[in-house]
């Protein structure tokens, strides 16, 4: 017994980056780079990524802490600050997506907060997009001008709309698209390029599109942010945020708000993502083609009045969004032609697809956005945006379409 366990304690230990090992001499596809970048194996050797479940973190002497705190050391100092497992999550999105840096938050609500909150100060102006999600309109709308800071809202893709929101001085915009629950495309090169004309840093919420479908630093945005709850576990299983851009805003504005304000993903959430992000590519493509044959069916049911999904040549925002994103999305959201009571009585009636307020689940689910998640806002401006009480929100799940549409046929009967 002595000597195995001296066998155990003699093998090499230690947080063992991707970048210290062999690596290919061809730039990796982004299929690859969700099972494989960011890979820290420890000296076991292991083939499923570890779970370091720990607050804190030892050093072999006091000269190394104090080097530690100083960054002069490479070394995990506290898990609201860092974390093998949080770490391996980040680098992993982060070659996803394209970015310098991840930032991984307890959920999206705080990414999208601490990515806005960690840039401004009283007195400063905020542009953003008029169709967002309920949430997010409350942080830019309630919470921010109790601070001092001001917010515009712009609908559309008009640019002289935009300019004339961005002829104030500005110091964020706020864009997202396709918004939640409508679907409304913004043109994201048309938005950044205005906005950095006037020196304001361009945020995206790509939450409704996923990093498999839609890109945003690639057209011109400066920052990305998500509910990593979505598609990302997409499985109903864990919170969890993320927000992706340059060091530059890392290290200037991030990286300080992010450790003294603590909104930290777990350990054990990571893992989950991590061990999500080696299917996430398969999972959205499915969804995505799921999607496209429900909204193709929907258009054309008598008891429907419209349906809003990007990739049906009838969305206003279709041409921007071949542009933009790889597909219509996983989400659709259509005008019932009916009494609210009707329309409830239709979702009752659904027999495969779930009545939940979630999205980008592994599970198809419907949710009617002015009770549920719009709720919040006031009934004025939840009739200004469309989102009236004939509209229901569709996600669309892994299920073969064949059962998802026959299942809203037999409902809508």
């Amino acid at each position: 017994m002595g000597d195995q366990s001296k066998s155990v304690n003699s093998r090499p230990w230690g947080y063992q980056p991707r970048d210290k090992q062999a690596q290919p001499s061809w730039e990796l596809h982004p299929d690859t780079l969700g099972i494989r970048a960011g890979l820290a194996r420890s000296g076991f050797g292991e083939t499923g990524e570890a779970l370091y479940l720990t607050s804190g973190f030892t050093y072999e002497s006091a000269e190394q802490a104090v080097s530690s705190f100083a960054d002069e050391t490479d070394h995990f100092l506290y898990s609201r600050f860092g974390n093998p497992t949080v770490a391996m999550f980040e680098e992993r999105l982060a070659a996803l997506e394209g970015a310098e840096f991840c930032t991984a938050t307890g959920s999206g609500m705080s990414a999208m907060f601490a990515s806005i909150a960690c840039m401004v100060e009283t007195g400063d102006h905020i542009v953003a997009s008029a169709a967002m999600f309920s949430s997010c309109y409350v942080v830019l709308n309630e919470i921010l001008p109790k601070w001092g800071i001001t917010c515009e809202f712009v609908r559309g893709n008009d640019p002289d709309l935009w300019a004339k929101a961005l002829s104030k001085k500005t110091k964020v915009v706020f864009v997202e698209t396709p918004s939640n629950p409508l679907l409304e495309v913004v043109d994201l090169r048309m938005v950044s390029d205005l906005a950095h004309k006037v020196g304001a840093t361009v945020i995206v919420d790509n939450v409704m599109a996923s990093p498999v479908l839609q890109n945003p630093l690639q057209h011109g945005a400066d920052v990305v942010m998500y509910s990593a709850t979505k598609h990302i576990d997409g499985q109903g299983r864990v919170l969890g945020g993320a927000i992706l851009g340059s060091k530059e805003y890392q290290q200037n504005h991030l990286s300080q708000f992010i450790r003294h304000t603590g909104p930290t993903l777990s350990a054990f959430n990571a893992w989950v993502l991590v061990k999500s992000l080696e299917t996430i590519s398969m999972r959205v493509h499915r969804m995505n083609d799921n999607a496209q044959a429900i909204a193709e069916f929907l258009d054309t049911q008598k008891k429907i009045k419209t349906v809003n999904y990007p990739g049906l040549a009838s969305h206003p925002g279709y041409e921007i969004n071949k542009k933009q994103m790889r597909g219509g999305g996983t989400t659709i959201s259509f005008e019932f032609d009916g009494s609210a009571d009707d329309l409830f009585k239709m979702m009752n009636k659904l027999t495969v697809i779930d009545i939940s307020n979630n999205l980008g689940d592994s599970k198809s689910l419907i949710t009617h956005p002015a009770s549920t998640t719009h709720r919040r806002l006031a009934p004025e401006l939840r009739a200004e945006l469309g989102i009236n009480d004939s509209v229901v929100r569709l996600s669309v799940g892994l299920e073969h379409s064949s059962d998802l549409i026959r299942d809203l046929s037999e409902a809508l009967k």
